[in-house]
């Protein structure tokens, strides 16, 4: 085979929500068809070979991993718009999920390797590159215990349950068959705690436990669900608003179902968990919060941060690497400082801006309704940059109540492909002093437009593309692409306030803190409490937010690498162009470059951009 080009990386698929049944209750089947047709595929190399038919080959077998991964993993298939599994919900930590996801990998994987890629070219060629580097670190990936560490307080299978239980997320409510399918998705959600319940005592058995600090934040999360009466509960929301259409015995039936079901199921089962948390697996936990205490720990980090950033860059380098771009940062913090005149050094400048009543909303709407005039101001603005735009809008809403104490500041949900839902650029609103005015710019550059709503929405409507690379990606791509959006402010006509430009190297610095405080945590012996410090200290962040941060790295080791490394990768690409290109550098041209590839590994993204180049010279 040609030479791959890039080592072995991650295809981190969708939210890695995998759903298959456990060992309680009358389990779902998975159909065998799938795997089928990967054999087919396999059987029939040599003759499509031969005939020339490499390209349709490979087309249909990410057609039908795609397609096998969806039934094994249902709640993706309902995040991209596919409803023929939303009646499932799965037991992704149960050990019957787990060797067929693994079993699917490895079968992939080998009939992958029997396509003969120098009958491929360009696009082709990637896609098989790209999938089969997707397989092998699956494959690696499952050679780690996660599914001993179910939950944390920033992702987990309860939290989701409940968006999706909402009715204002991505599972319709909107026919009978919506309203009976979200009932199936109970049955599956008490299996799936009763399994994580089970996991997490062979975890305590085991040695793999979380630490203590992050498990405090999950009970009160747990709690919210545990009402006295259905109609207390969020998952009464879809009860509520039933449509007038719906023929009264169905009404009568729906609405008795979900009663016995929130009452009988969904209570009992978030009670359940929260008390066992409390009582049985928090003696356990740990004081410690570093990854490489953890059994082969060192390695598991090691394999986060690889799949995060797409580098082979180790955990010092990422270290030292962090701690020159928050000296960098901090240096034209102090500029700006200069720049409005405030007498006073950097610390007390911070006070400043996380004090002074002027730079904060009195109320959330307020605060929405600023992004939402934000959101017209930046649309109008775009046209500058960029030739490519989604199909679909976004609609800017607040975190629910339930998730806001331990949620980030911001996030962003993908719209539906066929643009039946929009996507979503949810505001924290639980503590309005840390949404400072002065970061509102950057952080809609960021979550919304041109940042995760265009790169997400324009990958998901590449139809040319195979439906893996439409839906999946990679994060240091997904996030850096998003900062990078954030430095497009000043081309754009944004940051003309230098307070503005400040909440740039504000959001700029947050990043930069990640690669050391992240890598600090798990490789370099610092405690959360140094981690606090060091963020305090050169940022100006609310002190809320930081914890939060903080929190964040020790429950998911490495994520937060992805953002700064993807930005720094990106931003050389553009000035590798406009310095080999010239006056022929066009910027509308590279962002639809960079756009329209999906979320690749950074080295294929360089490969990608140095022949665009080549092409244009």
């Amino acid at each position: 085979m040609k030479q791959a080009l890039i080592g072995v990386l991650a295809m981190a698929f969708l939210w890695g929500c995998g759903n298959d049944p456990g060992s309680a209750g009358e389990a779902k089947q998975v159909s065998s068809a799938p795997a089928a047709t990967a054999a087919a595929v396999s059987a029939g190399a040599e003759t499509e070979d031969s005939a020339g038919t490499a390209s349709a080959r490979l087309a249909s077998l990410v057609e039908a991993y795609f397609e096998e991964n969806l039934e094994l993993n249902p709640v993706s298939a309902t995040f991209i718009g596919d409803s023929r599994y939303n009646d499932r919900l799965g037991n992704s930590i149960g050990p019957e999920h787990r060797a067929a996801q693994l079993a699917m990998e490895r079968r992939f994987l080998e009939a992958a390797g029997e396509i003969d890629d120098d009958a491929l070219e360009d696009q082709d060629l990637l896609t098989l590159e790209v999938f089969m580097l997707g397989r092998r670190e699956a494959i690696e990936g499952g050679e780690f215990p996660a599914y001993l560490l179910p939950i944390n307080q920033m992702f987990s299978m309860p939290s989701l349950m409940a968006m999706l239980g909402s009715g204002r997320s991505a599972q319709p409510f909107a026919t009978v068959t919506d309203y009976d399918n979200f009932l199936g998705r109970i049955d599956d959600f008490t299996v799936w705690v009763d399994q994580a319940i089970a996991n997490m005592r062979e975890g305590v058995e085991k040695g793999v436990v979380q630490p203590r600090v992050i498990m405090e934040k999950v009970l009160p999360q747990l709690e919210a669900h545990v009402v006295d009466e259905p109609g207390q509960s969020l998952f009464w929301g879809p009860v509520a608003a039933m449509p007038e259409g719906f023929a009264e015995e169905d009404r009568v039936r729906l609405t008795a179902a979900y009663r016995d079901a929130i009452a009988g199921q969904i209570v009992p089962a978030y009670s359940r968990l929260h008390d066992f948390i409390e009582t049985e697996y928090m003696p356990h936990t740990r004081e410690s919060v570093a990854w490489a205490e953890l059994p082969d720990g060192a390695d598991w980090y090691a394999y986060r941060a690889r799949v995060s950033t797409t580098t082979t860059l180790g955990a010092r380098e990422i270290h030292e690497l962090g701690l020159a771009e928050v000296a960098r940062i901090r240096s034209e913090m102090e500029q700006v400082r200069d720049t409005v005149g405030f007498e006073g050094d950097l610390a007390a400048f911070f006070e400043y801006l996380k004090t002074d009543d002027a730079f904060y909303y009195d109320n959330a709407e307020d605060l929405l309704d600023g992004y939402r005039a934000l959101k017209t101001r930046i649309d109008a603005l775009l046209p500058a940059l960029f030739s490519d735009f989604p199909a679909a809008d976004y609609e800017i809403r607040e975190v629910e109540a339930f998730r806001a104490q331990s949620s980030a500041g911001a996030s962003y949900q993908r719209p539906a492909p066929d643009g039946s839902r929009p996507g979503i650029f949810y505001v924290n609103t639980h503590n309005l002093r840390a949404q400072p005015k002065y970061g509102m710019e950057t952080l809609s550059l960021h979550e919304a437009s041109p940042g995760h709503h265009f790169q997400v929405s324009i990958q998901q409507e590449l139809t040319e593309l195979p439906r893996f690379r439409r839906f999946g990606g990679y994060t240091a791509y997904v996030e850096g692409w998003a900062l990078y959006a954030e430095s497009l402010g000043r081309e754009l006509g944004l940051f003309t306030d230098p307070y503005q430009y400040y909440g740039k190297l504000n959001d700029e610095q947050l990043r930069a803190m990640r690669l050391v405080v992240d890598t600090g945590l798990h490789t370099e012996g610092w405690s959360r409490e140094q981690a606090i410090a060091f963020m305090l200290e050169n940022s100006s962040l609310a002190e809320s937010d930081i914890v939060a941060e903080v929190e964040r790295y020790i429950a998911i080791p490495g994520q937060a690498l992805s953002y700064k490394i993807g930005q720094i990768r990106i931003l050389e690409l553009r000035a590798r162009a406009e310095e080999k290109l010239g006056d022929k550098f066009d910027v509308k041209a590279f962002h639809s470059m960079v756009l329209r590839g999906g979320a690749l590994p950074m080295a294929v993204l360089e490969a990608r951009t140095d022949r665009w180049i080549a092409a244009r010279m």
